[in-house]
C-alpha cells in the first residue's frame, strides 16, 4: 500500500481488526520512510461492476461516489452513521448479487431511493430531487404529493 504522505510503496501493517460494519477490515499502517501513520479499509468485492450512464458512457462502479451521494442526502438527519454504513453495504451487496457486471445507473438510483425511503423520508426526497433532476418547486410539490399516500395522511 502506497503511503499517502510520501508515496513510499513499502508500508507496514501495524494492526488489523474488523471495522464497525463487520463487512470490512480496518488496518492501521505505518510508513518507515516518513513515519506517517494511516488507516485503510479492505472489503470483499464479488465482481467488478460497470455503471452504464444514461448517455451510454461506461465507468467503473465507485462505492465512494455512492457513499458520498447518500451521505449528502442524509446530512443533518437523525440517522445513526452505522445504519448508513449498513445501508450502503446492503446496496453494494444487492448490486453484486444481481448477476450482471453491467448495471444501468437508473437501476442503482432506484435501489438507493428504495433504501432511503425505508430509512428517512427527507433524505429520500433530497436524493430524488437530484436523481430525478427537479427544476422547480412544482417538481417537489408533485413528488411529495405522490409520496403522501405511501406515508399516510397527517390526519391519521
Amino acid at each position: 500500500m502506497r503511503c499517502p504522505f510520501c508515496g513510499n510503496i513499502d508500508t507496514q501493517v501495524k494492526d488489523s481488526r474488523p471495522a464497525e460494519d463487520h463487512v470490512s477490515i480496518r488496518r492501521r499502517r505505518f510508513c518507515p520512510a516518513c513515519g506517517g501513520r494511516f488507516t485503510t479499509y479492505e472489503r470483499v468485492q464479488l465482481r467488478d461492476l460497470i455503471v452504464i450512464k444514461s448517455s451510454g458512457k461506461r465507468e467503473d462502479f465507485d462505492r465512494d461516489k455512492l457513499e458520498r451521494s447518500i451521505r449528502i442526502a442524509m446530512q443533518k438527519r437523525p440517522i445513526d452513521p452505522e445504519r448508513i454504513d449498513q445501508m450502503i453495504s446492503g446496496i453494494v451487496r444487492r448490486l453484486e448479487s444481481l448477476g450482471e457486471t453491467d448495471i444501468p445507473s437508473r437501476s442503482i438510483g432506484e435501489i438507493v431511493m428504495e433504501s432511503l425511503a425505508r430509512i428517512d423520508t427527507v433524505a429520500y426526497v433530497r436524493f430524488a430531487s437530484v436523481y430525478k433532476n427537479f427544476q422547480a418547486a412544482d417538481d417537489f410539490d408533485k413528488f411529495v404529493s405522490e409520496l403522501r399516500p405511501m406515508t399516510g395522511s397527517p390526519d391519521e
